[in-house]
C-alpha cells in the first residue's frame, strides 16, 4: 500500500510525527505541493491512499490517478476534493470532525478580549519606557471594554459555537444563538432567536456556521445596518460569510467598532484586500485550528481513518461510498 501526503507541512511543521503511519504502508511525505493537476498527479503517481490539506484534488487528477482507492482529507472541510468525482469512482473521502472544538473556540475568545483589553499594546508601550517616564500612576492607550453584563450573538451554534458561548457566559456575557436547530445542550447556554433579532440585539457577533449559500456573505451592509452602533463581529469560522468590502466601510465608519478575523475570502490574503487597510481589524492567518494539541488529533484520526479503510469499513467518510 503506497501511501502519499501532498501538503504536510501546516499539519506538521516537525513538532509531530507521521510514524504512526507508516505501519500501514509506504509512506511518502510533501511538505507542499503546487496546486496544479500536472504537478499534484505526478507526486500521487501510483499511490492508493492520497492525504491532503488544502491541495485540491480534482476530477481530472483522479482520471489521472487510477490507483487511488481512498483519500483523507487533514481537517474537517473537504471542499477541496471533487467528491461527487471521487463518488462515481467508488473512492471514500474520510474527513476530520470535531477536531479543533476546543481550539477554535478558545481562538474566538481570545480574538475577542484582544479588542476589549489590548494586551499587547500596553505590554509593549510598558517594554519601551511609557509608564516609567509617565506622569501618572497608570494610563491606558485604548478604552478599555468589560464583557460582563453584555450579550453576544452567535450564528452557528454547533459544537463550536457551544463552546465560544459557554466561555462567554463564564465571562457574565448573555448568549443568543441563531443558524442552528436548538438543542438541550445549547438551551443551557443561549436563548435561540431569529437572525435579525440576534443582529438587533448583539454587542458581540461571532460568526461560527458553515459556508453554505444562505450563509454566503450574511456580514453586508444590510444586516449590518440591522446591527447595534459600536458591535463588534468575530469571524474564524470562514472567509465567505463576510462581504469585506462592507465590513471595512462600516470599520471605517465606526458603525462596527472593531473586528476580528482569522478567515478571509482568498487564503493567502490578498494585498488589496480592504480589511488590511480598515481601522480597528485584527487579521490572523487562519490559525485558530492549529495548537500542537489539535494537530496531534488530526494525526491520531486521520491514523484511524486510514485503518478502518484497509480493514474494509471506512469512518468519517463525506461522500456516499
Amino acid at each position: 500500500m503506497k501511501i502519499v501526503v501532498l501538503d504536510g507541512y501546516t499539519e506538521n511543521p516537525g513538532d509531530l510525527s507521521w510514524d504512526g503511519l507508516k505501519k500501514y504502508g509506504e509512506l511518502t511525505v510533501y511538505d507542499r505541493t503546487p496546486y496544479e493537476d500536472d504537478e499534484i498527479i505526478k507526486r500521487i503517481g501510483d499511490a492508493e491512499i492520497v492525504l491532503t490539506n488544502k491541495a485540491p484534488l480534482s476530477s481530472t487528477t483522479l482520471d489521472a490517478c487510477p490507483n487511488i482507492r481512498c483519500i483523507c482529507v487533514l481537517a474537517t472541510g473537504y471542499n477541496i476534493v471533487d467528491c461527487a468525482a471521487a463518488e462515481k469512482k467508488n473512492i471514500p473521502v474520510c474527513n476530520i470532525p470535531t477536531y479543533g472544538t476546543a481550539s477554535v473556540g478558545q481562538f474566538a475568545i481570545s480574538m475577542l478580549l484582544e479588542i476589549c483589553s489590548h494586551v499587547q499594546v500596553h505590554s509593549d508601550s510598558v517594554h519601551a519606557g511609557e509608564w516609567e517616564n509617565g506622569s501618572d500612576w497608570c494610563y491606558w492607550k485604548h478604552p478599555l471594554i468589560e464583557l460582563a453584563g453584555k450579550t453576544m450573538g452567535i450564528i452557528g451554534f454547533g459544537k463550536i459555537g457551544q463552546t465560544t458561548g459557554r466561555i462567554a457566559k463564564a465571562l457574565g456575557m448573555n448568549i443568543l444563538a441563531s443558524g442552528s436547530r436548538p438543542t438541550p445542550q445549547g438551551e443551557e447556554i443561549a436563548e435561540y432567536v431569529d437572525t435579525d433579532t440576534l443582529f438587533a440585539k448583539s454587542d458581540v457577533i461571532a460568526l461560527h456556521c458553515p459556508l453554505f449559500p444562505n450563509t454566503q456573505g450574511i456580514i453586508n451592509k444590510d444586516n449590518i445596518a440591522k446591527m447595534k452602533d459600536g458591535v463588534i463581529i468575530i469571524n474564524n469560522s470562514r472567509g465567505g460569510l463576510v462581504v469585506e468590502e462592507d465590513l471595512a466601510d462600516a470599520l471605517n465608519s465606526g458603525k462596527v467598532y472593531a473586528a476580528a478575523v482569522d478567515v478571509v475570502s482568498t487564503e493567502p490574503i490578498k494585498g488589496d484586500n480592504p480589511l488590511l487597510k480598515a481601522k480597528n481589524c485584527i487579521i490572523t492567518p487562519h490559525i485558530s485550528w492549529a495548537p500542537k494539541e489539535a494537530r496531534q488529533r488530526i494525526m491520531d484520526m486521520t491514523e484511524e481513518n486510514i485503518k478502518a479503510f484497509i480493514e474494509g469499513a471506512p469512518i468519517n467518510v463525506v461522500n456516499n461510498v
